[in-house]
């Protein structure tokens, strides 16, 4: 079941949105490749040379809209992203939030009990302007949350610019919707999320499709997304569902993963038709959706209400994008291949990227989970009684 989304006060950090994401990558080049090539996200910050040098790292941002991310990678041995590396494959670091009042927060968090790695750094950007930040350890494994209180457009200490004025993004990516991360088991770090930073239940749902594979058959997850009503920061979580709990897609990022960790970012566009067109243009490989999805969704959003969907379905399923909403609001979403798959590289990790447009769903699609797992299995079962059928008739 889902639940509804209520307005309080907020978390009590003045949380004012995101500020980055820190992802550790043994191959920076690829991942400029990546992003300035294939996603079309700038590259508008270079760690110095002295900065560098000092922490052993190299590192880059990248910019679109009002999300950024930075990209680390090891130059030395003993550095913090190569100690990172040995224990896991390319993957977030470091989640980083904007608040209004740095000593707030931290008085705040104390008080909550949370475990400080470092204390509040008074630092200025390149150009002077201020950038004060602090991290705390969290419960989602060896990713790190950083809080910052900095100037409109501070870089990170030791960053440089690269360029006066960010261009836009020519697929529309312009902000980060939500993040989702996946454990073993969600009960910690939604207590965590709740009693240290203060955010609030806002979304759940439990499935399986043991329903349709039978009790030996199926897999599912439980999911949980938690916010920050203030703000709108929303995080979610996700664990494997028993039966067939190892069988579990999330189990099988924990294991590659190394341990629990950030499973996807989720980019916000205002129209995803084209962006997706023009992503798969770019070189952009995506899940792919079986064709008895689509045969199911015309009769599945007539029994969730929703009528007022404007795209054209056949594009959608040329184009692999999911549909789903309720009493005619509604969003669409598509998830690109991890990036173990992306570069038949199992270093490069389980992570990967959702584009996301909403119509006035607020939700997280929990019929397209559904739906999608569902129309895996119902393909899985076709394909083996074709292949049954083709087996019999070889043999008579």
């Amino acid at each position: 079941m889902s639940g509804q989304p209520h307005t309080t006060i907020g978390s009590g950090l003045g949380i004012i949105g995101w500020d980055a994401y820190e992802f550790v990558v043994a191959d920076l080049e690829r991942s400029r490749r990546f992003y300035t090539g294939q996603m079309n996200v700038p590259e508008v910050a270079r760690l110095g040379e002295r900065a560098a040098a000092e922490r052993g790292e190299d590192a880059v941002v990248f910019a679109a809209g009002t999300a950024k991310v930075l990209c680390v990678s090891p130059r030395e041995r003993g550095s913090a992203a190569e100690r990172w590396l040995r224990r896991h494959p390319d993957g977030v670091r470091v989640l980083a939030l904007r608040v209004r009042d740095l000593e707030s927060a931290q008085r705040t968090l104390a008080g909550r009990g949370a475990t400080f790695v470092s204390g509040p750094a008074q630092e200025v950007d390149d150009e002077w302007r201020p950038y004060r930040h602090f991290e705390i350890a969290t419960s989602l494994g060896d990713v790190r949350l950083r809080l910052v209180e900095r100037a409109t457009d501070a870089l990170p200490p030791g960053f440089r610019r690269l360029e006066a004025k960010q261009p836009a993004n020519s697929f529309g990516l312009q902000a980060i919707d939500h993040v989702t991360s996946n454990f073993l088991t969600v009960e910690p770090h939604v207590t965590w999320l709740r009693d240290v930073l203060g955010f609030e239940e806002y979304w759940r749902v439990h499935f399986h499709t043991a329903d349709i594979r039978g009790a030996q058959g199926g897999s599912g997850l439980a999911s949980t997304v938690m916010w920050d009503p203030e703000s709108g920061i929303k995080l979610a979580n996700n664990e494997p569902a028993a039966p067939n709990y190892e069988a579990s897609q999330i189990y099988a990022f924990v294991e590659a993963n190394h341990g629990a960790g950030v499973q996807h970012v989720a980019f916000h566009v205002p129209q995803i038709v084209p962006a997706v067109e023009g992503l798969r243009r770019a070189g952009i490989d995506f899940l792919d959706t079986p064709a008895t999805y689509y045969d199911m969704l015309p009769s599945r959003l007539v029994s969730r209400r929703v009528s007022t969907v404007t795209e054209n379905l056949e594009e959608l399923k040329r184009l692999g994008i999911l549909v789903d909403g309720e009493d005619d609001r509604y969003l669409l979403q598509i998830f690109m291949v991890e990036g173990g798959v992306m570069y038949e590289d199992a270093t490069a990790g389980p992570f990967f990227y959702e584009i996301i447009q909403r119509r006035g769903a607020r939700g997280f699609g929990e019929g397209n989970f559904r739906a999608l797992f569902e129309a895996i299995e119902r393909d899985q079962e076709r394909r083996g009684t074709e292949r049954t059928q083709l087996e019999a008739g070889a043999g008579s």
